[in-house]
């Protein structure tokens, strides 16, 4: 390879906040680019390395095919050289579909439905017996053989235990030529106004011949004949009926029980997909679940009385066609509304929840003759059943959902698959049994499987085999031995769903490509880090280029090449401050050599906060793998809850304890994962989640809307003097609305050029230039700076210039004091990094004036963050628990994880080997306990001089 080749050239590259970077990256080498958050990673790796190598690709396509793709913007870089194609791995949450499961995103499920379809066995679902399938020579000669010397009828089954007269039916029958059908048993000939009882379920044949079975070829050949008209009449299934006999035989040219004679369909790959109708179960649609009404949240309780509001949906009495309706089934029935609901005749409550509809007449003693009523009534659970089905509101949907459990399909029994699927077998398993199977199991199943096949069958599914192998086994590298593949997409933790991705994307194997990965150690525990760079290792090593924009130590330590851009954030970074091997890098002056070397740090606390002696305790967790756990939370601490990928963690307070809390304080709708009590919920006033879901995701959403700042501005510039004799209210400042905004850009400030062939161009929109704003508005000034300077302005200079309006002074300095200060208020959500994401969102909730009293719950927020943030950010959080705030934060960095008052540690293991609760206590605590893989990785930040000694015992 030529020197030329052995290198990523880039030069002149100013996207974002890029400053005109050239820079080479070596090929088929495993580079991290480091640096603080906002400092340009993403901006070179994906905004122009992946941007490029995206449009070079759509490039090669015909003009004719790239119009309907839509054209790829060219990124501003001046030439990049040696290029190879580009797959990138980002930050992106995976899908919350309920259809989505672990099998379906790795498409190791596919590849099980094609040997489902190709090399299994059909059982019968009636008898247990295996299925058989012929063709019409195979049936003729069974029958030569089977029944010669013997007189036999030969059967088109056309109907089968269903109920009807049949009299039509029976006219065509005799119109095709035949004369004798076979009614529930009995041979009859066939005659006119011939019908049966219709009320009753039957059985009906066509008799298609009635001969002696001899060897001679006319019979032989009249048994063809018969045969081919019998499968059509009988759409592929016939039956051998042998004089004197009451059961016939059954042969098929589908998959068919000899004994029952139900017969499956030819299995194909859809035949096992549970979002396909041919193979999803009727009941649940493939999902697995129903919901069901559940009669103790519509009668919570019994002894109350109807008038009293005793039936939930209802409530209290009012004048109504409801209440008029229940009136006429108390008349009915001989019961007074406000009669206790228990005491009411069980055929009252059964019409009262299920309906009815009938006459009836009572006596009027004033008037002395009968009264007519009629009750025409739905029912109350089957009208919440119907508008949670069929209504196009989604508050109604909500409203029935409340009286409503989700409950595993009875039908299905949560398999999602039809019952004639689940009688396909492959040594004996169904393909729900393989993918209820832990991924270990599923991998020691295959590996066994070839022996286990019959010659036929073998040769079919070896390739299939080979693949499933590979996907498994690449799921095993990165540590994901515990998921089964029928697990929902949505139920997975953050690093769950990004090595699943992962695996998706590299279990590929493909050679001489350019991989661009985006932290992908987020959510990932210290022990699977090392497992996830043997993988990068591994993929480096078979001939790919392997970028990775991160700020994990181990994975900065372990690179081939490292690139540190910086050395501040926004308009203070985009330059690439230092590069070459890790080793080299550590001499450099800057901030993260500083940390890598240890010359800086994120110092310990001198001493743990003992909290205020309140608790919350939440008791008999059992969400998920959570194995009946018992958990207390100190009040006015900081607490971390910690353990490896899959352990439990979200479930624990994202699904149990946050549901709990924020119906208890904002009548939440979201029901919690299942627990036994909770307790000292009293001591604190509010809870505030911030969670990792992106904010805004539109170019007119920025940090200024996010927060809310920018409508205080915007009402500020409304009370100065020249608005109010204008008129002018703060939506006149709006670009979403009409009024003030440009219309020419519709408050864009860019507009978009249509080029057919080409990409869209953005160009500043020639009538505001670019300002959003039209004329009149841009003339209200504060301070001598128009609305539109505003957008324009960096949140520290944004911080000095509203210093003395409190309101938007207090919810610029949280800005800035979470590190974010060199961003400008109006800068599109869709250009921020996820750390700068991340951080406004805790800026948003943070700027709410605190109680001293509430309790916040992080989830990973040093996602995307460099040492230096990182640093920051616990100096924000360290005051919020100084006012007597609680702080609780699902973290595996162990700079977070060492300053924390109270850890609670859940594992060992992810999946099914974790759920319990391993350690708990102070940092010094849960390492001294040597319990689980976080206190070994613990005592190594809190006692640096023993790593040497812990060395070994990672196996790193």
């Amino acid at each position: 390879m030529s020197q030329q080749e052995e290198f990523i050239r880039v030069q002149g590259a100013r996207v974002h906040n890029l400053k005109n970077v050239d820079v080479s990256i070596p090929r088929e080498k495993l580079v991290v680019i480091t640096g603080l958050s906002g400092s340009g990673k993403s901006s070179l790796a994906f905004d122009t390395i992946y941007a490029e190598g995206q449009r070079r690709y759509i490039e090669t396509f015909a003009a004719y095919a790239r119009q309907f793709l839509g054209g790829l913007e060219r990124p501003d870089v001046d030439k990049i050289d040696g290029l190879s194609p580009v797959i990138a791995i980002e930050q992106k949450t995976t899908s919350r579909s309920p259809r989505s499961t672990v099998g379906t995103v790795t498409e190791v499920y596919d590849f099980l439905r094609l040997l489902f379809a190709r090399a299994s066995d059909a059982y019968s679902y009636n008898t247990g017996k295996k299925m058989v399938s012929y063709t019409d020579t195979q049936i003729r000669d069974l029958i030569a053989s089977d029944y010669q010397g013997k007189r036999i009828n030969i059967l088109a089954p056309v109907v089968r235990s269903r109920k009807g007269h049949y009299r039509e039916l029976f006219e065509q029958i005799a119109k095709q030529g035949f004369v004798k059908v076979r009614v529930d048993g009995e041979i009859r000939d066939l005659e006119k106004g011939m019908k049966v009882d219709r009320y009753k379920t039957h059985d009906i044949e066509i008799v298609v011949d009635r001969l002696q079975v001899t060897e001679t070829e006319d019979t032989l050949k009249r048994l063809d004949e018969s045969i081919q008209t019998a499968m059509y009449a009988g759409e592929d299934v016939l039956m051998v009926l042998e004089e004197g006999q009451e059961d016939p035989r059954f042969f098929s040219r589908d998959l068919m029980c000899p004994e029952s004679g139900i017969s499956y369909p030819v299995p194909e790959p859809n035949t096992f997909s549970f979002n396909s109708p041919k193979g999803m179960c009727p009941n649940c649609n493939g999902l697995g679940h129903v919901h069901q009404v559940n009669l103790r949240k519509i009668i919570p309780d019994p002894t109350r009385s109807i008038r009293a509001g005793g039936l939930a949906p209802l409530g209290e009495y009012k004048k109504s066609w409801a209440f008029k309706q229940l009136e006429t089934i108390a008349l009915r029935y001989g019961f007074d509304l406000a009669d206790p609901i228990g005491d009411i005749p069980d055929e009252a409550m059964e019409i009262i929840l299920n309906g009815g509809d009938e006459r009836f007449a009572v006596d009027s003693k004033s008037l002395g003759v009968k009264r007519q009523y009629r009750i025409e009534y739905e029912g109350i659970a089957r009208f919440i059943q119907e508008q949670y089905k069929n209504s196009d509101s989604t508050s109604i949907k909500r409203w029935a959902h409340d009286f409503m459990d989700k409950v595993t399909c009875p039908e299905c029994g949560g398999t999602r698959l039809r019952r004639e699927s689940l009688y396909f077998r492959v040594d004996g398993k169904s393909i729900a049994d393989l993918a209820g199977m832990d991924i270990g199991e599923l991998a020691a199943f295959f590996e066994a499987l070839p022996e286990k096949l019959s010659g036929d069958q073998q040769v079919i599914a070896s390739e299939i085999i080979k693949e499933i192998g590979s996907r498994v086994g690449f799921l095993l590298d990165v540590g994901l031995d515990y998921l089964s593949l029928n697990r929902g997409s949505r139920t997975l933790s953050g690093g769950e769903a990004q090595r699943i991705r992962l695996a998706t994307q590299i279990g590929s194997q493909l050679v001489g490509v350019l991989y661009i990965l985006d932290e992908p150690s987020i959510g990932l525990h210290q022990r699977d880090n090392n497992r996830l760079i043997r993988s990068l290792k591994s993929l480096r090593d078979l001939g790919n280029s392997v970028v990775v924009v991160e700020h994990d130590r181990d994975m900065i330590e372990e690179a081939d090449h490292v690139m540190d851009i910086g050395p501040k954030a926004g308009k203070h970074g985009g330059e690439i401050i230092s590069e070459g091997p890790p080793e080299a890098i550590l001499t450099h002056p800057t901030l993260t050599a500083e940390y890598l070397s240890g010359t800086r740090r994120i110092p310990v606390p001198s001493e743990r906060r003992k909290g205020n002696g309140k608790q919350i305790r939440l008791t008999g967790c059992t969400g998920h793998n959570l194995k009946a756990i018992d958990v207390s939370f100190p009040l006015g601490t900081m607490i971390g809850v910690t353990g490896v990928s899959g352990s439990g963690k979200s479930t624990l307070v994202n699904e149990t304890l946050y549901p709990i809390m924020n119906a208890h304080y904002f009548n939440g709708v979201k029901k919690p994962k299942p627990y036994k009590s909770i307790s000292g919920l009293e001591h604190i006033d509010k809870v505030i989640d911030i969670n990792q879901s992106p904010i805004g995701r539109t170019p007119r959403s920025n940090p200024a809307t996010y927060t809310g700042v920018f409508g205080e501005i915007r009402a500020l510039f409304a009370k100065t003097t020249e608005a109010a004799i204008r008129g002018y209210k703060p939506g006149r400042f709006s670009f979403n609305v009409k009024g003030g905004r440009c219309e020419t850009c519709q408050g864009g400030g860019l507009r978009v050029i249509e080029m057919n062939f080409l990409p869209d161009v953005y160009v500043d929109c020639e009538t505001c230039n670019g300002k959003r704003f039209n004329r009149e508005t841009l003339e209200i000034r504060y301070k001598g700076k128009s609305i539109s300077d505003v957008l324009e302005m960096t949140v520290d200079e944004a911080v000095s210039f509203f210093e003395h309006i409190p309101k938007i002074y207090r919810k610029l300095k949280t800005i800035q004091d979470v590190g974010l200060g060199y961003i400008s208020l109006g800068q599109q959500s869709t250009t921020l990094s996820g750390g700068e994401a991340q951080r406004v969102k805790l800026a948003t909730e943070l700027s709410k004036r605190d109680t001293g009293n509430t309790f916040y719950i992080l989830d990973e927020p040093t996602t995307g963050l460099h040492f230096e943030d990182i640093r920051v950010l616990m100096e924000v959080l360290d005051k919020l628990v100084d006012k007597g705030n609680s702080v609780l934060i699902i973290e595996h960095n162990m700079d977070v994880i060492k300053m924390m008052d109270h850890l609670i540690d859940i594992g060992p293991e992810g999946g099914r080997g974790g759920g319990t609760v391993v350690a708990t206590g102070t940092p010094e605590d849960v390492c001294a306990s040597s319990q689980g893989h976080t206190a070994r990785f613990l005592c190594r930040e809190l006692y640096p001089e023993r790593e040497a000694v812990e060395e070994n015992a990672t196996g790193k």
